[in-house]
């Protein structure tokens, strides 16, 4: 009766503390404690029962950090075919994947005509940084200045502000393929200024640095202004090889061409 008793306090404490993975484990391990043969000390008891919420608070930590991220694709920096571009230096990559560039507040700039990898070297980028435990968001730079032109007319600036403030990594994509109006270019300018020097920013454009005025209604000063903040302290990845979708085209056009030659 004690020993039921003891049993259901238990499961009562750990209840009342939200450890449920532990609840669950509980009964296996105190099976595998009470065996004739020694089961396990207490100690190791403890230690597993504990292991087990922390494995489910950890399962847990970076499925959340997984939603924040909104990451557009499961790709990893694995999945790049460097052979498609063959003038990208996979040790460069490889250094940007091990996050240091996180650490120091360093930004990445992807810069090269649509089609050659650049949305997905920077999801990569994301993906590793969430799986490092780090929070991350996406967005496109349409996206963003839409957000935050609702967030002002909505009284909630401030509020959407230190939403792009606060993530260690930021990924802004597309930036260049639709010209800004001027209020959005100040929202993109308020969101690279929060964060300089205090996190990092992951950015792809098709636009080299100096046609930057072209995104902006040819404003050279906030073009310039952006820059000077992103470029400070940045690593910029030019990459000028051929679009990944026009070599699948040439490719099923190939194929189809040779099956029309083999026709008898």
């Amino acid at each position: 009766m004690s020993a039921n008793s003891d049993y259901q306090k238990l499961r009562s404490h750990l209840a009342f503390l939200r450890m449920a993975a532990a609840a669950e484990a509980l009964p296996g391990l105190l099976e595998q404690a009470t065996k004739a043969d020694g089961g396990l000390s207490p100690s190791a008891f403890l230690e597993q029962l504990l292991s087990a919420e922390v494995a489910a608070t950890e399962q847990r930590r970076r499925a959340s950090l997984a939603r924040f991220a909104s990451l557009p694709s499961p790709f990893t920096i694995d999945d790049f075919d460097f052979s498609a571009q063959p003038r990208l230096d996979p040790k460069l990559i490889a250094e940007l994947a091990s996050l240091r560039f996180v650490e120091d507040a360093t930004n990445v700039l992807f810069i090269g005509p649509p089609g050659v990898g650049k949305t997905m070297l920077a999801v990569g980028l994301g993906h590793a940084a969430v799986a490092a435990g780090m929070r991350v968001h996406y967005t496109t730079a349409a996206d963003l200045v839409a957000r935050c032109h609702r967030a002002a007319i909505e009284g909630r600036w401030a509020t959407t502000i230190r939403f792009y403030a606060g993530p260690r990594l930021l990924i802004i994509d597309e930036l260049g393929y639709l010209p800004l109006p001027a209020e959005g270019a100040s929202a993109l300018f308020q969101v690279i200024s929060q964060r300089y020097l205090k996190g990092s920013i992951a950015l792809t454009t098709n636009l080299g640095i100096a046609s930057w005025g072209k995104v902006f209604g040819d404003d050279q000063t906030v073009a310039g202004a952006l820059l000077d903040r992103l470029l400070h302290r940045s690593v910029v990845v030019n990459i000028d090889g051929d679009s990944y979708r026009m070599r699948s085209h040439r490719a099923r056009a190939e194929a189809a061409r040779q099956a029309i030659g083999a026709r008898p």
